[in-house]
């Protein structure tokens, strides 16, 4: 799609995190927020948008362009069928995308026989620390990259109370750390190190208070020999004002060089046997939600309506991430690796 004419985006979902969707469409170049939709009316208007509950009724008097589907899994798949029944051509979905892998793969081929692109909200590989650990490994700053870890600590998840302040459904989700959380390194380690041939899981749940794990360890073998570490653990901190700026601290580790990214958002270089470093990312001045990454994200989109910029993360794409999700989840059951290449 490429027009001279601004994209115009309806957005279905007012709960907690569609303030960071609303805020990023209002300042948005090329896009023009034209309405809202939610079950509870009241929370609609509160967005200062033309206000619905009704999906269909919303897209049948604002004739958007583009669909923002902020909305949890078990409400997903009927919007984004709606959105199809009515010629929606183009739209965003929130992770974690849809019920099951069964269901994302109907709705990904259902949009894709209707001529129609979902993109995943996938965005934390959008933030600004992990574009520049990939632009200096790109450059070969670090050598060949052979180690990688990221050690989730947002500190949130101690006590009774866990959750109930910001999304209190976190305590009663079967599955948590790793479908509601660790998924975005799942993409975010894609992104940066390739599809993974294996992994390997130790999940456990610290709170009792909760349905799920909260904690826990993931294994993944990338490629030309790079293992990635992710260390999670929703009831411990890390060291940063804002501990939901990067949610954890990481360091990735190769033959010339390493990669530090702080919670406070910098990343910082040392060259082999240095001992000197080098700030290649400065601490992030943004005071909203992870560097800005869901602006990044809905920029992204609006340049691939606008100048036919590919676009990354589409629901075709994004299968392989919910694949990789089953195989931890069964490689923790089952307390072997499983190979990602092979049923």
């Amino acid at each position: 799609m490429n027009t001279n004419q601004d994209i115009r985006v309806a957005c279905v979902g007012a709960g907690y995190f569609s303030r960071f969707h609303y805020e990023s469409w209002v300042r948005m170049p090329g896009a023009i927020p034209v309405g809202s939709c939610n079950r509870d009316l009241e929370k609609a208007r509160a967005t200062g948008l033309p206000a619905y509950q009704d999906i269909l009724q919303m897209l049948e008097t604002e004739e958007p362009d583009l669909v923002d589907i902020i909305l949890p899994p078990v409400a997903q798949a009927k919007a984004i069928r709606t959105a199809l029944d009515f010629g929606i051509k183009w739209m965003i979905c929130q992770k974690p995308f849809c019920l099951s892998l069964a269901e994302a793969k109907a709705v990904t081929s259902e949009a894709e026989a209707a001529g129609a692109t979902i993109i995943v909200h996938e965005n934390f590989r959008f933030q600004p620390w992990y574009r520049a650990i990939k632009k200096a490994m790109d450059k070969g700053l670090i050598g060949r990259p052979l180690q990688a870890t990221f050690r989730l600590r947002p500190g949130d998840g101690q006590g009774p109370k866990a959750y109930l302040d910001r999304q209190p459904y976190f305590q009663e989700m079967p599955r948590f750390l790793v479908h509601e959380t660790a998924v975005h390194w799942i993409d975010t380690f894609r992104f940066l190190f390739g599809m993974p041939s294996a992994v390997y899981a130790d999940l456990r749940r610290v709170n009792p208070v909760i349905a799920g794990e909260d904690a826990g360890y993931i294994l993944f073998d990338h490629p030309n020999g790079l293992k990635a570490l992710f260390d999670g653990n929703r009831c411990l901190d890390h060291q940063a004002e804002n501990l939901r700026q990067t949610m954890g601290e990481a360091l990735i580790e190769g033959t010339e060089g390493s990669l530090d990214l702080c919670g406070d958002g910098s990343v910082e270089l040392r060259g082999f046997g240095k001992q000197e470093r080098q700030q290649i990312l400065p601490p992030s001045n943004h005071d909203g939600f992870g560097g800005d990454c869901v602006h990044a994200l809905q920029s992204h989109v609006i340049s691939g309506l606008l100048r036919g910029t590919p676009f990354e993360n589409t629901a075709r794409d994004y299968l392989d991430v919910i694949r990789i999700e089953e195989a931890i989840y069964r490689a923790a059951a089952e307390e072997r690796k499983i190979n990602l290449e092979t049923p």
